[in-house]
């Protein structure tokens, strides 16, 4: 009843706060409630989160390693209300997008994506109601029921399939910060099902800090791939989850309204969920650690920014060698094409190459990295948002970890300078930057 008396027919909300559901403030979720043909009950909500490469902040594609705060990461969208009755409200959102310390350096982009967004939910909503009405709506209504129990059963299912018991394993990060996780399968919960309890570090003073919502979507991903069979992927299975995460921790920092005073997330979205998804799957013994990062590169200025994860090796399992030059598990993004990339920006591809044999040895080997260089041709400010540079993602059951990154700035007059996993700087034009990915780990005793 609530949300029927907040909503009205043809609101469109736009938030990207991550106390509220979000990630971090560069994804922008739009919401669209769907009413009945009688304008009286919201029957769904249509959504669509895309990534934005710029939403303002202290540095250029606002993904900044070292922000002390959200407000330095960029513009926060608190459930901001952009259409109501089909009018789109785009002079006050372009007001929300440029005011404050940090505005957005791309409010036109912005709006034009979000606009897009606005046409995909509202699709979305038309397929819904063309599905009620071809067949009805106490149908509709029992098969979402139907949908959320079949994915409980097979999460039940999987529960049923692994030994009972308690399943640790813990990790470090390269600041020497762990994260550890004890899986319980079945008994602890009095029925078929699964309790996860995190003991992460504390909150950070950095950006690698994620939220409750990005932890729930990891444990979610990792039940997904374990069940392995093909269905329509929902909250029913988190019905046969708990789970445990300690307070004012990376996993479950303070929410302070004020964004000055709340941590800084955007590391959490991306780094943090990594490793997450590493130590459930190291704590099941069902997959080496992946590369552990996705080598967030981002450079820009008062002109542009840009924003691009680069792929690297994958873990090798009990019957399988890991895949190389991928994407894993929290991203799945494709790179600009060069020639596109150097027509629009201020840079040259110079080396996007598999790095041979950084993947960890064993009886099945960890995939291969990769090695990306790029030239600036102008002044440019540049963040690094990595993990794996200072240990390599581990190996299991006698398999070898694999090669930790290498992040590397190579001056114009060619000296060159190691950079850390979490960088910043000021590049000139001729300044070339290298990132060497990270392998996967290997599984099991390489025998000859």
């Amino acid at each position: 009843e609530q949300v029927n008396e907040q909503f009205q027919p043809g609101d469109v909300y736009a938030t990207n706060d991550p106390d509220l559901g979000g990630s971090h403030l560069p994804d922008v979720t739009v919401l669209t409630p769907v009413f009945d043909d009688a304008n009286e009950r919201v029957l769904f909500f249509t959504a669509s989160r895309a990534h934005h490469a710029e939403i303002g902040g202290l540095r250029p594609g606002s993904a900044f390693p070292f922000a002390k705060n959200l407000a330095e990461e960029g513009v926060v969208l608190r459930n901001v209300l952009i259409q109501r009755g089909g009018v789109f409200y785009e002079s006050e959102l372009r007001d929300v997008l440029t005011e404050g310390p940090y505005p957005s350096r791309s409010p036109d982009e912005n709006i034009a994506d979000i606009r897009a967004a606005v046409a995909a939910n509202h699709k979305g909503a038309t397929l819904l109601r063309d599905m009620i009405a071809q067949h009805t709506w106490p149908i509709v209504d029992a098969y979402m029921s139907h949908i959320k129990w079949a994915a409980y059963e097979k999460t039940t299912d999987l529960a049923m399939r692994l030994p009972e018991g308690e399943y640790h394993f813990e990790d470090t990060f390269d600041n020497g910060d762990t994260l550890g996780v004890t899986v319980h399968v079945r008994g602890t919960m009095g029925h078929n099902g699964f309790w996860f309890n995190f003991k992460p570090a504390d909150e950070r003073a950095d950006s690698l800090n994620a939220n409750p919502a990005i932890v729930e979507a990891a444990v979610l991903y990792c039940l997904r791939c374990l069940i392995g069979q093909d269905f329509p992927l929902n909250s029913g299975v988190l019905d046969a989850v708990s789970m445990y995460i300690p307070p004012a921790s990376i996993l479950k920092p303070r929410r302070p309204k004020d964004p000055a005073e709340h941590v800084a997330v955007v590391g959490g979205n991306v780094e943090v969920s990594q490793r997450i998804v590493d130590v459930i799957f190291g704590a099941l013994g069902v997959v080496a650690a992946s590369q552990g990062t996705m080598n967030n590169f981002v450079f820009g200025n008062e002109r542009f920014g840009y924003y691009e994860t680069i792929c690297g090796g994958a873990g090798a399992g009990p019957n399988f060698d890991g895949a190389s030059a991928v994407h894993t598990h929290m991203t799945n993004t494709r790179l600009t094409d060069p020639e596109i990339m150097e027509h629009h920006y201020p840079v040259r591809v110079v080396r996007f190459a598999i790095r041979q044999g950084s993947g960890g040895a064993g009886k099945h080997r960890g995939g291969d990295g990769v090695v990306r260089e790029v030239e600036f041709l102008e002044p440019v400010e540049v963040s690094l948002l990595t993990q794996r540079r200072s240990q390599g993602p581990f190996g299991l059951q006698g398999g070898h970890a694999g090669k930790p990154g290498r992040n590397m700035l190579i001056h114009a007059d060619g000296t060159t300078e190691t950079l850390a996993g979490l960088a910043q700087f000021d590049a000139k034009a001729g300044d070339r930057v290298v990132i060497e990915t990270p392998g996967g780990g290997g599984f099991g005793t390489f025998v000859e």
